[in-house]
């Protein structure tokens, strides 16, 4: 069980989870819905190579997300891992911003980087908060 020895615990704890169970639901999509995933991220068709790459991130997301969602108890265990979401969250972001550089993925870029860097933001928000004790 969490202590409580601080309110700052109990609000990022609750960031980090919405964050873990977000994670599986994006995870999820990539994985198991991942042309209508792609679309909604503003990615055009993809070929067989985008496709697999999708794929690969789901289930990467969906594990993390998972994982993040089980160590609810343990804040050690669940700052350790908001942390690693936050680091893969700041590089998709910068992966994605590459996309910006191309017209017909210019859509998705933009949205990675706000998406991926606002997710980061708040992870590592959540992680700080959770270091307190």
């Amino acid at each position: 069980m969490l202590r409580k020895r601080h309110a700052v615990d109990a609000r990022g704890r609750s960031v980090a989870l919405q964050i873990g169970a977000s994670r599986m639901l994006v995870g999820v999509g990539a994985l198991f819905a991942t042309r209508p995933a792609l679309r909604l991220l503003g990615f055009g068709q993809p070929e067989q190579t985008g496709m697999a790459l999708a794929k690969l991130a789901g289930g990467r997301d969906l594990a993390l997300g998972a994982l993040t969602v089980a160590a609810r108890d343990d804040r050690a265990k669940l700052r350790m891992l908001i942390f690693v979401s936050s680091v893969l969250d700041a590089a998709d972001a910068l992966a994605l911003g590459v996309a910006t550089r191309y017209p017909e993925t210019r859509r998705a870029g933009l949205g990675g980087i706000f998406s991926g860097g606002g997710a980061a933001f708040a992870g590592f928000w959540a992680w700080r908060r959770l270091g307190g004790g």
